[in-house]
């Protein structure tokens, strides 16, 4: 693995566990789910809502994509 597919991973990662504790705390908090689909559930809303990284070889070199459902498009960043 290269380093951007690493950063990529670690990214992607961080976004999801950063959606999916909020969304547990959440649903835990505020509905009357019990049991194993309070974490279900926020595991389905982390990934949804969670942004997409990727790292990709084009002709200029390697370069790191994010797509996410509130941006319109792929975004390049760095």
């Amino acid at each position: 693995m290269t380093k951007l597919q690493i950063r990529a991973f670690i990214y992607q990662l961080g976004c999801f566990a950063i959606l999916f504790i909020s969304a547990r705390y959440l649903v835990g908090r505020y509905t009357n789910l019990t049991g194993f689909w309070i974490p279900l559930t926020a595991f389905v809303i982390g990934t949804l809502l969670s942004p997409k990284f990727h790292a990709l070889k084009t002709k200029d070199g390697e370069k790191f994509y994010m797509k996410w459902i509130f941006m319109k498009g792929v975004r390049e960043i760095g």
